[in-house]
Order: C-alpha cells, then sequence, then structure tokens
C-alpha cells in the first residue's frame, strides 16, 4: 500500500551548509533552519519536509542536485534507509571534528565552567565490525523503501530480520550485510532467517502481538566466543527446539546458545527468563588480562577495544596510589571496578540492576580480586551518609551514569562526601555539562578527554577529572 501524500512542502535544491546534533545536518530556507539526516555540508538536496515548527523544519532527501565534494561512498548498501551509521557518508576524519567541536560546545555553553584545554579526541583504529553486540528484530513484511515505491512496481510482501526504521517501532528493514560486527555475526542472521522461512515458522507482528520469531541478539567478544539470543514471542517447544537445534549444529563457532520467551507487549527481555539451550550460560571478555564475564542481559561497552583505551584514560585521571578508597558509581557489571582494583586500597561498586551487580562479583572472584565490594540499588537512595560511613569515605569517586546523568540528591550527597578528586565518564556530554555546573562550587575541572567509541554515529564518549578546590 502506498504511503500517504505528505502535506508538508518539497524544498528544491537546499545546500546543506553544517553538520548538527543527533546525526543531522542543516540548510536554510526562508529564514528557517532545515534539518537533514544522512547529508554533509556541501550537498544540494531536494527535500521532503515532514515536520515543520515556528523556526525550524526536519525533513528526508528526496533528489541529489549536488555530492559535495567532502562526501565519501558509504561502505553499507542499506545507508540512507537504515538509521544505524548515519556518517558513513562522511570522512572519518570530519567526524571526529566535528565530535570534538560537539564536546567543547556543550561544556562551554552548558556548563558555563572554567575549562582546560580540551585533548584531541582518541579516534577508534575500526571504523568496522567494531560492535561486539547487536540485535535484531523479526517482521512478517519487511521495509519497502521510498525509491521501490516511486518505482511503480508491484513489490510482493516478504518478511524480514533486520533494524527498526528510525523513530518507527513496528517497521523492519531487512538487512543483507551489515557492517557492525565481525563473523559470524551476518551468517548466523541470514542462516537463521532462511530457516525460518523455508520452514514456515511465522515472523512476529508487533502491532498483532503474533508470531513465533521475535528476535535475535548476537554478542561476539575479543576472546573469540560468541553468545546467540533468540526471542520466541509464544510458546510452541517443538518449533523452538527445531530452530536452537539447528543453530547449534550449523555453528560451530557459537559458544552460548540460549533463548527467551518474551509474550509481553514490550520487546524489553531484562525481565524475561533465560534458558541456555548448549554450551555457557556467558562468554569471556578479556582487557588487560582481567577476564570479565558477559551473560544474556549483562552490560558490557559495545566496542571491546575503545572501552580499554576509555577505562585506561579512566584509571590515569583517578591517579591511584595504592591507598585510596574509591567508589565506582552506576559500576555495571563491575568493569571499571575490577579494572582499576589493582591500584586502590578499596573499591566499591553501586548499581541499579540486580544482576549486573552479580556479575561484577563473579569478575573480582574470577580475577581474584578481593578488594571490591559491590551494591545493588537506586543510587539515590543508596548512596547516603550512613552509606558512606559504613563503607569508608572516599578519596577518589568515579561517575560512569547513563545518558540522563547524575541525579541531583546524588551530587549533594557526593559534595558532602567531599573526595579529593573525581573522574567523570559520560556518554552524553550535555548531561555532563550540566552535571559539571552543580560540583562546580567545590570542585575544578583539570582535564578533558572525549573518546570515539561510535564511529559512522554522532554519538561520543568523554571522560573529565575534577579535583577539590
Amino acid at each position: 500500500m502506498a504511503r500517504k501524500r505528505d502535506k508538508y512542502p518539497r524544498i528544491e535544491g537546499l545546500e546543506i551548509t553544517a553538520l548538527a546534533a543527533e546525526g543531522k545536518a542543516l540548510g536554510h530556507y526562508n529564514d528557517m533552519v532545515v534539518f537533514v539526516p544522512m547529508t554533509v555540508p556541501g550537498d544540494v538536496v531536494d527535500v521532503q519536509v515532514k515536520q515543520k515548527r515556528k523556526r525550524y523544519m526536519e525533513g528526508y532527501v528526496v533528489g541529489v542536485q549536488k555530492y559535495s565534494d567532502l562526501r565519501t561512498t558509504p561502505a553499507c548498501a542499506h545507508f540512507g534507509v537504515c538509521g544505524g551509521c548515519k556518517w558513513q557518508c562522511l570522512p572519518y576524519e570530519e567526524q571526529l571534528r566535528f565530535k570534538q567541536q560537539q564536546v567543547v560546545e556543550q561544556l562551554t555553553r552548558i556548563g558555563k565552567v572554567e575549562l582546560p584545554e580540551i585533548s584531541p579526541i582518541l579516534g577508534s583504529e575500526k571504523t568496522l565490525f567494531y560492535r561486539n553486540k547487536l540485535e535484531f528484530t523479526f517482521a512478517p513484511r519487511r521495509w519497502k523503501t521510498y525509491e521501490e515505491i516511486a518505482a511503480g512496481e508491484d513489490i510482493p510482501d516478504a518478511p524480514a530480520l533486520g533494524f527498526h526504521i528510525p523513530e518507527m517501532f513496528d517497521k523492519i528493514l531487512d538487512i543483507d550485510k551489515c557492517y557492525l560486527q565481525a563473523d559470524p555475526s551476518n551468517a548466523i542472521r541470514l542462516e537463521l532467517k532462511r530457516f525460518c522461512v523455508e520452514n514456515g515458522l511465522t515472523f512476529h507482528d508487533i502491532r498483532q502481538h503474533t508470531g513465533l520469531m521475535r528476535g535475535v541478539i548476537i554478542r561476539t567478544a575479543s576472546t573469540g566466543e560468541v553468545m546467540v539470543i533468540v526471542i520466541f514471542g509464544e510458546e510452541k517447544p517443538k518449533e523452538i527446539e527445531m530452530v536452537m537445534e539447528h543453530l547449534r549444529t550449523t555453528f560451530s563457532e557459537i559458544t552460548s546458545l540460549i533463548y527467551m520467551i518474551n509474550t509481553k507487549l514490550n520487546d524489553s527481555v531484562t525481565d524475561v527468563d533465560a534458558h541456555c539451550y548448549a554450551g555457557k550460560d556467558h562468554i569471556l571478555e578479556e582487557m588487560e588480562g582481567l577476564k570479565f564475564k558477559v551473560g544474556p542481559k549483562s552490560f558490557y561497552q559495545t566496542n571491546s577495544e575503545q572501552a580499554y583505551r576509555l577505562y585506561s584514560v579512566t584509571r590515569e585521571m583517578a591517579d591511584l596510589q595504592g591507598d585510596e578508597v574509591v567508589y565506582d558509581l552506576y559500576t555495571g557489571t563491575g568493569t571499571i571496578a575490577n579494572f582499576v582494583a589493582g591500584k586502590a586500597k578499596k573499591v566499591v561498586g553501586v548499581e541499579y540492576v540486580p544482576e549486573a551487580i552479580e556479575d561484577a562479583k563473579v569478575n573480582s572472584a574470577l580475577n581474584g580480586i578481593e578488594n571490591t565490594v559491590f551494591y545493588a540499588g537506586d543510587m539515590k537512595d543508596v548512596l547516603s551518609d550512613a552509606f558512606i560511613e559504613e563503607n569508608g569515605k572516599p578519596d577518589v569517586i568515579i561517575l560512569d551514569p547513563p545518558r540522563a546523568g547524575v541525579h541531583e540528591d546524588v551530587i549533594a550527597t557526593i559534595l558532602r562526601a567531599a573526595p579529593e578528586r573525581m573522574v567523570y565518564v559520560s556518554c552524553n556530554p550535555a548531561t555532563q555539562a550540566r552535571d559539571l555546573a552543580l560540583l562546580d562550587e567545590a570542585y575544578k575541572v583539570v582535564a578533558i578527554q572525549p573518546v570515539d567509541m561510535f564511529p559512522h554515529t554522532h554519538h561520543v564518549e568523554n571522560v573529565v577529572k575534577l579535583v577539590k578546590r
């Protein structure tokens, strides 16, 4: 079925003049800013507006009059439709330049605190096949591109196993080859889809909440281990056994084969039981001789090589001498806590997710680390004056919060605890800047190091060192 005719105007010959936030670029039309994804400065494009506000519009490219000299050829055939690598058309050096600029602008404009010179961003040696985890979704009908529809041909419906179309929860782009995760990721996904189609297994319809095959998560470790988690939308033991056995016998590379049954209305599997069908119930990551257990629900930085650089920067900024009490807040599975434990007297980790804390304890035991202690609970509830009295006053605090940043109550407790120095690791420099402003009364920023964890995206990690005034 054809999509509805757009009610907003079409702009002919819009010149793209600058990069913008969230992986978009922009041009100007009739005194309004027009945001357009998948473009680079110097492009001249025809744009279909899809959203109009008082001071800006958003749209998508429907034609190209001139390509920018800055543009490079994307590696992926799905570029422009899949929203995962919006900057593949931009040379990596330009991506890094903009991410550096993004950190500078957000810390300066939002934080409004005194800043030292910001170190040059640490780029990723791998710009393709750098991720260790990908999640794919099944759908009974694949997304048909605007180009296919415009061609006017009769395109039959076909099932899909791939990624969500940006901003469309029920539309799935069928993926042929993804350049984000190394072998055997593509082979596993393609064979799983082929087998399910050949055997008449139903693909999950998110609107109707019907269909057996719902999703698959593939995790690959730097140690060579591979985890595959198949998510089913219905309890059908015979069909589940058939799918899992086929994967087990077809891919000897899989060291951890797991399935989940999710019959809920949402796609979250954090509250769904994981069943180990074959192999181990985890894979192992390794960093500087330390081993980290990664389970089906564990958080682990998705770029393993850059994670090592990120944690190395964090440890260096912590400047540990061996006699400090360190608090690792938002510790996740204790990766940073265990990574710095060898240079500290004691490390206290706090994390909201109980399963992650259990993994953190296992990771300490796995590496013979005996000077860590971990607590599960909401940070603003756990981190209290009584907690600090019980565990010892922190000399150093490491913060690695989610994108929303640090809760004001937590900042208030930190200020009362008054550690000598802090290291703030952030995946969102905007909320980091807000928090630095709240800490500015007692702490001075003395070092800033951006790290690129996600090439071809607008995301950037930033590490800041603070010392007590």
